[in-house]
């Protein structure tokens, strides 16, 4: 399907690679963008991912007949109760947000009443740097991109936003809102905790000055994900609190036990511990289809 105009509400990391995405594929014939800052909008002009950027939402997104949030979550409901009035009848609305439970329960309803179809959407694909000069026409190349339509879902405007990601190179996969939270509250969530507690911990002042200088490769590696926007992620975190209360826990419980086992030298425990973690692994890898960061 082609769209007559697509408006990106946010053009970072996401949104701009979204809009070279439909610039380069002729998704559209017209692609704007919503920033918060002039700066933004000379920078979107610099690396063209949009056709136009403007700091006037409503004069962005009227006449979309597609627009895609790519803000922080909690700042999505603010933006649509101010878009509402310009909507343009039948117009689809998605997002781009790690999280969908919260999300959909806000915006779905509240798009209804003002005869808009809002589907929430989530592209695993992402990296720690942010900004339209990190935008990439094929970040979504192969990545799954989870849709979470409910029973208010209409089917035509649902075949619309599956083509449409498919057509962005992403494979997409349809989840309840709920099961998307749960399963990203593990892969993706827990990480990212983890990774900043990782460099929050190691490379504290507290320890020598000798401690940063022996952060190698495999510290880099597992701590990439931690340059990642804090406000972003707070709003992830915040959101999805639930599951990844849950999940810090069994998580906690689990390195407890391998504390345990190294308290008590129990060389089986361990040893296990890493030939369970790389067997796992070494599958995933090997079965899974170039896994895109995120």
């Amino acid at each position: 399907m082609h769209w007559q105009k697509v408006t990106l509400v946010g053009v970072g990391l996401l949104g701009g690679s979204l809009g070279l995405a439909i610039k380069q594929r002729n998704l559209a014939s017209r692609v704007e963008g919503y920033v918060r800052r002039e700066s933004s909008v000379a920078e979107c002009e610099k690396f063209q991912v949009v056709d136009k950027a403007s700091c006037d939402l409503e004069s962005s997104v009227k006449d979309a007949d597609l627009i895609v949030l790519c803000t922080p979550l909690a700042q999505m409901r603010g933006l649509v109760e101010k878009m509402i009035p310009v909507l343009r009848p039948g117009a689809l609305v998605t997002d781009v947000g790690s999280v969908k439970g919260s999300v959909v329960q806000e915006l779905e309803a509240l798009l209804s009443g003002a005869g808009a179809q809002f589907i929430g959407s989530h592209p695993m694909a992402g990296a720690e740097k942010t900004g339209p000069a990190a935008a990439r026409g094929d970040l979504f190349e192969k990545a799954i991109c989870v849709i979470t339509p409910t029973n208010r879902t209409r089917q035509d405007p649902l075949k619309k936003l599956r083509a449409f990601w498919e057509a962005t190179g992403a494979r997409v996969m349809l989840l309840s809102p709920d099961a998307h939270d749960d399963l990203v509250s593990r892969s993706s969530h827990l990480p990212h905790v983890v990774a900043a507690e990782l460099s929050n911990y190691v490379l504290s002042p507290v320890h020598p000055k000798e401690q940063a200088m022996l952060c190698a490769n495999g510290f880099k590696d597992t701590t990439r994900i931690a340059s990642g926007s804090p406000e972003m992620w707070r709003d992830i975190s915040l959101a999805n609190r639930k599951n990844l209360a849950r999940v810090l826990g069994v998580f906690i419980e689990d390195l407890q036990e391998f504390q345990h086992a190294l308290e008590h030298e129990d060389k089986k425990v361990i040893e296990d511990f890493f030939l369970k973690a790389k067997e796992r692994r070494d599958q995933w890898c090997s079965s899974s289809a170039s896994p895109s960061p995120e």
